[in-house]
């Protein structure tokens, strides 16, 4: 076969996507708590994520067709993509979205589901059979020193904390974890475009069902609220999202859910430059020991 009908490979096989996306990730994942601080004063948590993934399935749908995107080829398929969409995003954001609503201060929120890279390295060779190394086990501890360096210092008080909270965000963490370890064992082959919808539309589904048995389907339009609906729909739901896909089809699921450590540290720095936050010495302190833990524990040698 010649060099010209050689399949090429594509780029998110290239060595630089492998080495720079999941810092990408990071940093648009973060920028998802800057949106909700932005956005959620103006609508109740499952209104605010029922009009956000509507729209981004009003935007994906268009493209999946007119791309003849790959759809499942079976029923069974189809749920199993749907059952991990509707944990990353139902369960995860709307658990997290409800817990901070509830008056449990970010922080905390963003520590307890920090806890995410252990819980998947604790049950990953069970579920997938990827062996978790002691080097990388150091990694996971020292990526949630850095975690908790960061955010303590930002609980407060102790106001707001509530068992019914602290509840909300422990099935947070357990919801992104199994939907992780779910797409990584039943959804790897699915077409991405395709895919992203049928997990829409599942998580939409959830989080509608409980809007309208929870909340008052009111919305205060404003400004901040518009921008930081576009930005979370395009840039999180739709870019962050399929990036997310990719890194857990190519990765192992310990690596892929070790960069979530950076996602409160990158958070709160984020919040420092625009919020003018309180970060200081320690919560800087903080991230370097999250990067280099989470540094450990991707490292292939």
């Amino acid at each position: 076969m010649s060099a010209s009908h050689r399949e090429r490979p594509s780029a998110t096989s290239h060595p630089a996507f492998a080495r720079f996306m999941p810092f990408v990730f990071v940093f648009l994942w973060s920028t998802g708590f800057i949106g909700a601080k932005f956005g959620l004063p103006y609508a109740d948590p499952f209104v605010f994520l029922f009009i956000r993934f509507v729209l981004v399935l009003i935007l994906m749908v268009p493209v999946v067709l007119l791309m003849k995107a790959k759809w499942p080829t079976s029923v069974r398929e189809a749920v199993h993509i749907g059952t991990a969409g509707a944990l990353v995003h139902g369960v995860y954001l709307g658990c997290v979205f409800w817990a901070i609503d509830t008056g449990l201060p970010a922080g905390l929120a963003a520590l307890i589901v920090g806890l995410q890279p252990v819980v998947t390295a604790s049950v990953v060779g069970a579920v997938l059979g990827e062996r978790v190394t002691i080097r990388q086990w150091g990694g996971l501890v020292l990526g949630l020193l850095g975690v908790a360096l960061v955010l303590l210092p930002k609980i407060g008080d102790g106001v707001g904390i509530t068992p019914f909270g602290i509840g909300l965000a422990v099935v947070a963490l357990f919801g992104m974890t199994a939907g992780t370890l779910y797409q990584k064992r039943f959804c790897t082959g699915m077409n991405l475009l395709s895919g992203t919808v049928i997990q829409y539309v599942f998580a939409s589904i959830l989080v509608g069902v409980i809007a309208f048995f929870k909340e008052p389907f009111t919305v205060e339009w404003s400004i901040d609220f518009i921008l930081a609906m576009a930005w979370l729909v395009l840039v999180l739901s739709i870019g962050a999202i399929m990036l997310l896909m990719v890194l857990i089809k190519q990765g192992e699921a310990t690596r892929v859910a070790s960069m979530f450590y950076l996602v409160p540290p990158c958070a709160a720095f984020l919040a420092w430059m625009l919020f003018d936050e309180h970060l200081g010495v320690l919560g800087f302190a903080g991230f370097g020991v999250a990067a280099v833990g989470v540094a450990l524990v991707m490292l292939k040698r």
